[in-house]
């Protein structure tokens, strides 16, 4: 069956604030690696604006044409590929705003508080209308988890660095129990239907998201306290890991589209965690490891900026109409 609501070809569609949504992973973790002492914190500043920038400018592109589209924006929260990623848009707006926190604590505050209140709003609208609607198996993928799972969990960490213990708390439960019921869902989905359809398959990726940042927000939450509760997480991040390798002879074989920034955030969020745990354990050259792992998470990202860069120029950006048939 073809996708007949699916959105315009052309144009920016909300799966692109991924590119965005990934170089702010990747500021984290560079701003992480200067908080222990490894690395400039101009790094992650430099990062943050690139990301900062990308995301304006998607902002503006996005907000002018969703208004000329069949439906308006209902049809495109409604849109059962791309609809999902219409949270990117806040969550990446929260993303920057701890990026603001260490160097203007107020207004990154105020943003953080903005765009956490939109977030947490999006994912109870975008839950709701997926349960009065519902949702067709064949056309659930990864994506499902970014407004209520992605959202509440960096809502978590945001709050927990804005000085807000009790709604850190309150956010950690939310994405939390989201992840563990739609967790559920779409494992049962990739286990009983089959495999996505090849655009979807790069959205696998984020499975890898939902471990690391709830490892991540606890020990934000914590203060870096590594308890059982951190080790599960852990444990449950490697076994994620584990399944990308395994994927990786399927990830070969698919053409490059702007969708493989869907493995961005996910692998940045898993690197940053990985910091954190070197960091614990201090295994001896922990400080070489530290750098393997901020360099090769960078030079992935850069590598996925370069190659859009150059398919984009060359206008050999692939402009097929996605199919839910395999």
């Amino acid at each position: 069956m073809e996708e007949r609501n699916s959105a315009p070809a052309t144009g920016v569609t909300p799966n692109l604030f991924g590119v965005a949504y990934g170089l702010s992973g990747l500021a984290i973790g560079w701003r992480y690696a200067a908080q222990v002492g490894l690395a400039s914190g101009l790094v992650s500043d430099v990062l943050f604006v690139i990301a900062a920038a990308v995301w304006l400018a998607l902002l503006a592109g996005y907000v002018a044409q969703v208004p000329h589209r069949p439906g308006g924006w209902r049809a495109e929260l409604a849109h059962p590929i791309f609809g999902p990623f219409v949270s990117l848009i806040p969550i990446v707006g929260m993303l920057l705003a701890i990026g603001l926190l260490p160097a203007s604590p107020d207004a990154g505050r105020w943003l953080l508080g903005l765009f956490t209140i939109v977030t947490i709003a999006l994912a109870g609208w975008l839950t709701g209308q997926w349960v009065t609607a519902g949702i067709e198996p064949e056309r659930l993928h990864p994506g499902y988890v970014l407004p209520a799972v992605a959202g509440g969990l960096i809502a978590a960490i945001g709050a927990a660095q804005a000085g807000w213990p009790g709604l850190a708390q309150t956010f950690f439960g939310f994405g939390l129990v989201s992840w563990l019921v739609l967790e559920a869902i779409i494992v049962a989905r990739l286990y009983l239907r089959g495999p996505l359809p090849p655009p979807l398959r790069p959205t696998l990726a984020i499975e890898t998201a939902p471990p690391a940042l709830a490892g991540l927000a606890y020990l934000a939450i914590t203060r870096g306290r590594a308890d059982t509760i951190a080790f599960v997480l852990a444990g449950y991040t490697l076994l994620a890991v584990l399944v990308q390798v395994r994927l990786i002879g399927m990830y070969r074989k698919l053409s490059f589209t702007l969708g493989f920034w869907s493995f961005a955030f996910p692998y940045a969020a898993v690197a940053t965690f990985t910091l954190h745990w070197i960091q614990y354990a201090r295994p001896p050259g922990y400080q070489v490891w530290s750098w393997i792992v901020i360099l090769a998470i960078s030079a992935f990202i850069a590598a996925l900026a370069v190659r859009t860069a150059l398919v984009v120029a060359r206008h050999r950006l692939p402009r097929r109409r996605l199919r839910l048939t395999h």
